[in-house]
C-alpha cells in the first residue's frame, strides 16, 4: 500500500509539472529563437575554472565533500546533491564543470567504499556482503537511463528538473524515514526479547545458570581480510558487470565524435537499449524462473537479499526505478543513488547490503561518465584528483565509522536514518537554488520552455 501510494505521488506530481511545461513551452513558442540559448545556465562554451589554491572556499569545499562523500556512500545514495551547489555557489564552477566533478567526487568514494566493504563479511548470512544478483538486475537498467537523462537535461528546462528533484527526493526521502522508524521499532522489539532471554540466564542469586543453553566448547572460526576478501568476490559476475561497463563506455565515446542527430548518432544511441535489456531479461528470467520453482516446492527461503515475490509486477516495477534511478543522474550529475538506494531497503534488503550493493553499482555508473566527461575535458584534473583524494578518504571514514555505531547499538535503521536525511538535504538545497534561479530566469525573461535537442548540442 505504502508503495502504490508513493507511486501515485510521483506520478501525478510529474504530470502535473510536465503538463505545466508544455503550456509555458507553447505559450512562449513565438519568443522560442530570441531567448532560446542566451541562458547563462544552459551555456556549454563558457567555463569557469577557478585555481586550485589554499583559500576558505577550498576548505569549506574540503568540509563540505568529505561529509557528504562519508554520508552519502553509507547510504548508497552517492551525495551527488550536494556536491554540484557546493561546487557552483563555493568554490565556483560553472553548472557543467561541478556536475563533471560531482561525478569524480561519487566513482571516487563509491570504490573506496566497495573496496572497504569487499572486506567485511555479510553481517547475518555466509554469503557476500554485495548481492550481485540485484547489481546485475539494476546496473544496466541504471546506466541506460543515465544516457536517456543526459540527454533529457539538453531539453528540459531548468525550472522543470529543479520541481521534478524536489519532488522526487521529498517522495524518497519521506518513504525512507518511514521504512528507518519501523526498523527502529523492530530493533527495540528485538533488544527487549534478547535482554529477558539473558536474564533468564541467570537466577534470583546471580548466578549462571550452566544447563539454561549449550554452548559450543568448540570457537567459530574467524576469518582473515583476506579470506573474506576472495570470499566476497565473484570473478563471473564481476566480469559480466564490467562487459556491460566497457559496452556502454565505447558507445558514449564513439558518439561523442559523431555529428548530433545524425543517422548513425541515433544507432548508436539506440543500441543502448538492446545491450541493457538483453542482460536485464537474462538476470530477470533467471530471478523469475527460481522463485517460481521454490514456491511450487514449497521453499520460501529468499532467492537474493530481497524479500520480495519476483512477479512479473515487481520485476517491472523494478525495472522502472532503475531507469528512473539512471535518469535522475544524468539530469542531477549523481551516480542514480538517490533511487536505488532506498529502492533496495524497500525490496527487503537489510541495510549493510544494500548500502554495499547501491555503492557497487554506482562505482559503475559514475564511472562511466567520469570517462565521458574526461574525453569531454569538462574538468580541470588537479582539481578532480585532489576531490577524488578527499573523497576516498570520506569512503573509508564513513563506512568503518558508522558500521562501528551500527555494531555498538545493534541498530542497522541508522544507515536507513543517513540514507533519508542525504536525500531530504539534497532536496533542500537544490530546491532553494533553483527556485532562486528560476525566479532569476523569469526576471531577465528567458526562455522556459523545451529545447531542440539537436540544436542544443
Amino acid at each position: 500500500m505504502a508503495i502504490k501510494g508513493l507511486l501515485l505521488y510521483l506520478l501525478s506530481g510529474f504530470s502535473v509539472a510536465i503538463l505545466s511545461a508544455l503550456l509555458i513551452n507553447k505559450n512562449n513558442a513565438m519568443n522560442h529563437n530570441s531567448t532560446l540559448f542566451h541562458s547563462p545556465y544552459l551555456s556549454t562554451a563558457d567555463k569557469v575554472w577557478p585555481a586550485l589554491g589554499l583559500n576558505w572556499r577550498i576548505v569549506s569545499a574540503t568540509v563540505i565533500g568529505f561529509l557528504g562523500s562519508a554520508f552519502g556512500t553509507v547510504g548508497g545514495v552517492g551525495g551527488g546533491g550536494i556536491f554540484v551547489p557546493m561546487l557552483t555557489l563555493i568554490v565556483g564552477f560553472d553548472a557543467k564543470s561541478a556536475a563533471a566533478l560531482s561525478k569524480c567526487m561519487i566513482m571516487a568514494a563509491s570504490a573506496s567504499s566497495v573496496w572497504y566493504n569487499l572486506r567485511v563479511p555479510h553481517p547475518t548470512k555466509e554469503v557476500p556482503i554485495i548481492d550481485y544478483d540485484l547489481a546485475l538486475f539494476f546496473q544496466p537498467m541504471l546506466m541506460l537511463g543515465i544516457t536517456v537523462g543526459v540527454a533529457l537535461s539538453v531539453v528540459f528546462p531548468y525550472w522543470l528538473i529543479t520541481v521534478l528533484i524536489i519532488i522526487l527526493f521529498l517522495g524518497t526521502s519521506s518513504r525512507s524515514f518511514y521504512k528507518g522508524v519501523e526498523m527502529w521499532k523492530a530493533e527495540t522489539i528485538l533488544k527487549k526479547e534478547l535482554t529477558r532471554q539473558q536474564e533468564n540466564l541467570v537466577n534470583s542469586r546471580g548466578e549462571l545458570q550452566i544447563d539454561a543453553e549449550y554452548v559450543p566448547l568448540v570457537p567459530k572460526e574467524e576469518k582473515s581480510k583476506l579470506q573474506i576478501l576472495s570470499f566476497n568476490l565473484r570473478w563471473k559476475r564481476l566480469s559480466v558487470l564490467a562487459t556491460v561497463w566497457v559496452l556502454f563506455t565505447l558507445i558514449q565515446i564513439i558518439k561523442n565524435d559523431l555529428v548530433a542527430c545524425s543517422t548513425l548518432y541515433w544507432f548508436l544511441f539506440c543500441l543502448q537499449f538492446p545491450v541493457a535489456f538483453l542482460v536485464f531479461g537474462y538476470e530477470a528470467t533467471k530471478l523469475y524462473k527460481e522463485h517460481k520453482k521454490r514456491m511450487s516446492t514449497g521453499n520460501t527461503e529468499a532467492i537474493c537479499e530481497a524479500s520480495i515475490q519476483w512477479s512479473p509486477f515487481n520485476i517491472a516495477f523494478c525495472a522502472l526505478c532503475g531507469i528512473l534511478g539512471g535518469i535522475v543522474g544524468g539530469l542531477l550529475g549523481s551516480g542514480g543513488g538517490f533511487i536505488l538506494g532506498p529502492l533496495l531497503v524497500e525490496i527487503g534488503v537489510i541495510p549493510q547490503v544494500a548500502s554495499a550493493t547501491a555503492t557497487f553499482v554506482m562505482m559503475f555508473s559514475s564511472s562511466l561518465s567520469v570517462v565521458e566527461f574526461y574525453l569531454l575535458k569538462r574538468f580541470p584534473i588537479p582539481f578532480a584528483l585532489y576531490l577524488m583524494g578527499v573523497s576516498v578518504l570520506a569512503g573509508f571514514w564513513g563506512q568503518y565509522f558508522v558500521r562501528k555505531l551500527v555494531t555498538i547499538l545493534k541498530r542497522a535503521s541508522l544507515i536507513v536514518f543517513i540514507l533519508s536525511s542525504v536525500i531530504f538535504a539534497s532536496a533542500l538545497i537544490m530546491g532553494v537554488i533553483g527556485i532562486g534561479t528560476s525566479i532569476r530566469m523569469i526576471q531577465n525573461h528567458e526562455f522556459m520552455g523545451f529545447f531542440d535537442f539537436c540544436s542544443s548540442q
